[in-house]
């Protein structure tokens, strides 16, 4: 079957070949799987190999994981920082910090980085590394960037050669197919006093991917959420629909929203771009969301190349820690609670577009080599200061092929507050299940779960 299926993939990309402008030459593609990965990391060790050679990920279960739990220990748990950067070393190790980081090291001397050994631990279902090779020579993106053509469910521009091209590598990364977990999203503000901002069940689903041999257009819907919000009790009962499509100019962002006092389900066009998001009261924008979510026609963005930097990686502690109060501290995230490593990212940077506007005008971007997830951003304002910063907290799922970054974190340097989202320790981990029937993707589904 997956003969077949690889089969009439490669049909396919034959096809647009000769129709459509290809991302890169044949010859260029032959790099995936010898000197690049087959989603087009580098296979090599870096100089001084702080960053290992690409073997595979992990695919080993550590001790204490049965099949099909949704909790997943840390399989690092016994190593030790080799370096840990704070106040008197920063300025050694700043080219190798996000502007945010090295901002948040400068201000507060209680935060530090600690940084672990590099474990290359992502790895991919082995039709997803099919398909990206075929999309190497076959896809394209249309309308400025803005929207994709010709691309198999997968990593669309394993080689890539523009900024938008990298950002739709995030945009349509691979994390499972349908995805559920119960949350909590915290508040720190300036005073270091936590508050929570939601409790919910979230389940994503990719629709896109339950068929890896069709071809994306322009209208499918590649990404969808659904979030049911029970805590706190003011927020209880409220419920969220969105979904965006291959090609937001064709088909603009749909969402829906369920208001309890209103008892009705309304459109909710609002739930985009730099709209303040409610599930984290307000603390971040709706396109924050994984460090980067949504359309991509607000800004123009620019290929900076590639960098090697710490970053949070293998964060099983954090992601699947049960005990809140020893994470959420004043000031920033407990520094014990986050593990760095040193990995190569793309930067890509978004300059706010003429006419156009958002809260950001320039936002830094930095994806992960190895899975294409967004790890982490720098937003600056108008008059080009730092303002917010994130992170994605990246804890993939070892057993079953899936890169999970969807803990994530925004930092406002400006108000000196931050907020923290997607903590599933508490409620036992990130769940991977059966789609949900078409009925409970529905917008009318949200009023018969939202009842208080």
């Amino acid at each position: 079957m997956k003969f077949v299926q690889t089969l009439m993939a490669a049909s396919l990309a034959v096809a647009f070949a000769g129709a459509a402008q290809a991302a890169v030459s044949l010859q260029e593609a032959e790099k995936l799987g010898t000197t690049l990965t087959g989603v087009g990391a580098e296979r090599a060790a870096n100089a001084d190999g702080s960053i290992p050679e690409y073997t595979g990920g992990n695919t080993q279960l550590p001790a204490g994981f049965n099949a099909g739990d949704s909790y997943r220990p840390n399989p690092y748990a016994n190593e030790k920082p080799v370096l840990v950067i704070d106040q008197s070393n920063l300025a050694a190790n700043k080219d190798k910090l996000t502007a945010t980081t090295a901002e948040l090291l400068k201000r507060y001397p209680n935060n530090k980085v600690e940084v672990y050994p590099t474990h290359r631990s992502v790895w991919l279902p082995q039709a997803i590394v099919a398909n990206a090779k075929l999309n190497a020579v076959s896809a394209k993106t249309v309308n400025d960037g803005v929207g994709i053509a010709n691309a198999l469910p997968g990593v669309p521009f394993p080689i890539p050669q523009t900024g938008s091209e990298v950002m739709w590598n995030h945009l349509l990364r691979y994390s499972g197919v349908t995805i559920q977990s119960k949350f909590d999203s915290w508040n720190v503000d300036s005073a270091g006093v936590p508050t929570l901002a939601t409790t919910g069940l979230a389940t994503v689903n990719l629709p896109v991917y339950e068929d890896l041999t069709r071809v994306m257009e322009a209208k499918d819907i590649f990404y969808r959420i659904k979030v049911n919000y029970s805590g706190p009790a003011r927020r209880a009962g409220e419920a969220i629909l969105v979904q965006d499509a291959v090609n937001p100019i064709v088909q603009p962002r749909r969402a829906w929203q369920y208001l309890p006092g209103q008892r009705r389900v309304k459109l909710a066009p609002d739930l985009a771009y730099d709209t303040p998001n409610p599930g984290t009261a307000g603390a971040a924008t709706y396109d924050d969301t994984f460090v980067f979510t949504g359309a991509l026609d607000r800004f123009e963005w620019k290929l900076i190349g590639k960098q090697e930097m710490y970053i949070p990686y293998n964060t099983y502690d954090l992601v699947y820690g049960k005990d809140v109060k020893a994470i959420v501290k004043a000031n920033n995230i407990a520094p014990d609670q986050v593990r760095w490593e040193k990995h190569r990212v793309w930067v890509v940077e978004g300059s706010l577009k003429p006419g156009k506007r958002h809260i950001y005008h320039k936002r830094r971007v930095y994806i992960d080599e190895d899975s294409w997830t967004a790890v982490a951003a720098d937003m600056y304002d108008a008059r080009g200061d730092l303002y917010r910063g994130s992170y994605a907290f990246m804890a993939p799922s070892y057993d079953v092929g899936v890169p999970n970054a969807t803990a994530h974190a925004i930092y406002d340097l400006v108000g000196g507050s931050y907020t923290l989202n997607g903590l599933t320790g508490p409620y036992g981990g990130v769940r991977y299940i059966d789609n949900l029937s078409k009925s409970k993707w529905s917008p009318e589904s949200l009023a018969g779960a939202g009842i208080r």
